[in-house]
């Protein structure tokens, strides 16, 4: 059941307060979590198998977004999240990763909510020229990522900082715990000052590599070796029609072409092994997410922290669907010994003899798996399907949530928490920052969505991502397979998964709406 409460009541129940007028006190602490790469019904919360009990506590106490859209790609939805506005305003062709961004026309949330009395912190995966406390971060942990990862050892061109300094892998590293201690550590730093604070985790898990510790694997396996991806993907389907996630008229979308079915695979324990691997990548961000959550509770802070989630895009469909000798950059007599700074040498591939997870491994679950993970989704990362697009959103803020489980169908994109935490904060988003003249925002506040009430939302929204674009106005959606491709038109309220192509009895619309298109893409400056 959607629930919903009017303005009014939540008026009569006392919950809205003027943010505007609040003390520094009384503003509500920001928690904000990222998974990379994490499909849209991997969790619990949102009918996936993998056990995420401490994610999923925050959806049983607060709301779930059905209909909430990212980037499609890491770069770009970082880009868009931080600053409010779309990659190709600020120097992201919404392509790659690797492009800098044009800080002379945008701030990030962490410099607009620091001169606010908000102590802000930052842990994890930073893609940029400066370094995050050069962004308004007060405090810093994690990689400049610009390369290849490991989760076990350093690599070429991914240094470690703590804050502005270099910081040494220790010899029992593995990243994601790294970054859930150093996340309790800046929060208990922060908790212990009379100051609301801002927190921005951005895990790299379950990105590629497969790693994973043994002891961090064990308790999945078995689970992929009795059931394959065929029935999962029905499964969770199924677990998520009795969710309420999902319209009734919802069909799953057809399996990619590219994958056969599980019951012809001769290497059933190696594609399980795989996926056990990135479950348990997974299963290292919840045991940080009930970290943080049972340091706010130790400290009398969570009935007043907002605590977001969400993934930076669609699942990736690397890996390969068969056992390989080679792949990502690795061949048999190739220098694999030149990319950790180590020099330890990469075992190029995967296969039953080369199983992923170890630390001199280094391959993909691949894109039957990604095809699970995005249930009921259309496609993967990288394209401007559903698949690639549309990530969970939970939201728990005891203080005003007060309706645990509730689902919205309210349309958002990552754009938004920028607007959404300068409301939080009893702040308004700035003409100019110091000698910066800023775009206007892009994004609009989630705030009223929190409160029970609807808000003023999209006319469009555009996409313009690695391999596809796309446009939604209302539940149309029109899409393409590559820039120059036939457009497609999709009613996204009775058609999530994108089974159904209604272009042929709608030409009128395709053409108004790939108008709309050619005309954000100029106004925007992008180049796809």
């Amino acid at each position: 059941m959607i629930h919903r409460l009017s303005a009014s009541r939540l008026i009569a129940l006392g919950i809205i307060s003027c943010l505007a007028t609040a003390s520094a006190a009384d503003r509500p602490n920001i928690v904000l979590v990222m998974a990379d790469d994490m499909g849209w019904s991997d969790l619990g919360c949102y009918g996936g198998e993998i056990p995420t009990p401490n994610i999923d506590s925050l959806a049983k106490r607060g709301m779930r977004f059905t209909q909430f859209y990212n980037n499609a790609v890491c770069g770009p939805t970082r880009a868009s999240l931080l600053t409010g506005l779309y990659p190709q305003q600020i120097g992201h062709s919404g392509r790659h990763w690797n492009q800098p961004k044009d800080f002379t026309k945008c701030a990030t949330i962490a410099e607009l909510l620091q001169p606010h009395g908000y102590h802000t912190m930052m842990v994890g995966k930073w893609q940029g020229r400066d370094l995050a406390v050069k962004r308004g971060f007060n405090r810093f942990f994690g990689p400049n990522c610009r390369a290849k990862i490991s989760y076990y050892h350093e690599v070429q061109q991914n240094e470690f900082y703590l804050d502005d300094q270099r910081w040494r892998l220790p010899n029992d590293f593995f990243m994601t715990d790294a970054f859930n201690d150093h996340a309790v550590e800046f929060l208990d730093e922060s908790l212990e000052q009379e100051k609301p604070f801002f927190l921005y985790l951005a895990y790299i898990a379950p990105h590629w590599p497969l790693h994973a510790p043994e002891k961090y694997v064990a308790p999945h396996r078995e689970r992929y070796r009795s059931v394959g991806w065929d029935e999962w993907r029905h499964r969770r389907f199924a677990r998520q029609r009795e969710m309420k996630l999902l319209p009734e008229s919802a069909k799953l979308s057809p399996r990619i072409a590219s994958v056969h079915d599980w019951k012809t695979d001769p290497d059933k324990e190696w594609q399980a092994e795989r996926m056990a691997v990135y479950a348990a990548q997974i299963s290292r961000i919840d045991d940080g997410v009930g970290r943080l959550l049972k340091t706010l509770r130790e400290h009398d802070a969570d009935q007043n922290t907002v605590f977001l989630f969400l993934s930076d895009n669609g699942a990736a469909p690397d890996g390969g669907t068969r056992p390989a000798v080679s792949g990502f950059g690795f061949s048999p007599k190739g220098k694999n010994d030149q990319w950790r700074l180590d020099k330890v040498a990469i075992r190029p591939g995967s296969g039953p003899k080369n199983m992923p997870g170890p630390h001199d491994t280094f391959s993909g679950y691949g894109i039957a798996w990604a095809n699970v993970s995005n249930t009921p989704l259309r496609s993967t990362k990288m394209t401007a399907y559903e698949g690639g697009i549309r990530t969970p959103l939970i939201v728990q803020w005891p203080a005003v949530i007060k309706t645990g489980g509730a689902l919205t169908l309210e349309v958002g994109h990552v754009m938004d928490l920028m607007p959404t935490c300068l409301e939080l904060a009893g702040t308004t988003y700035p003409e100019k920052l110091a000698t910066r003249k800023l775009l206007p925002l892009e994004g609009h506040s989630l705030v009223p969505i929190f409160h029970g009430s609807n808000r003023p939302g999209y006319d469009q929204i555009y996409w313009s991502v690695p391999r596809s674009q796309a446009v939604r106005a209302g539940n149309w959606k029109l899409a393409n397979s590559a820039p120059g491709k036939p457009w497609e038109l999709f009613d996204l309220a009775t058609d999530p998964g994108e089974t159904t192509d209604l272009s042929a009895r709608h030409p009128a619309r395709v053409t108004e709406l790939s108008d709309r298109f050619a005309k954000w893409q100029s106004r925007v400056g992008d180049r796809n």
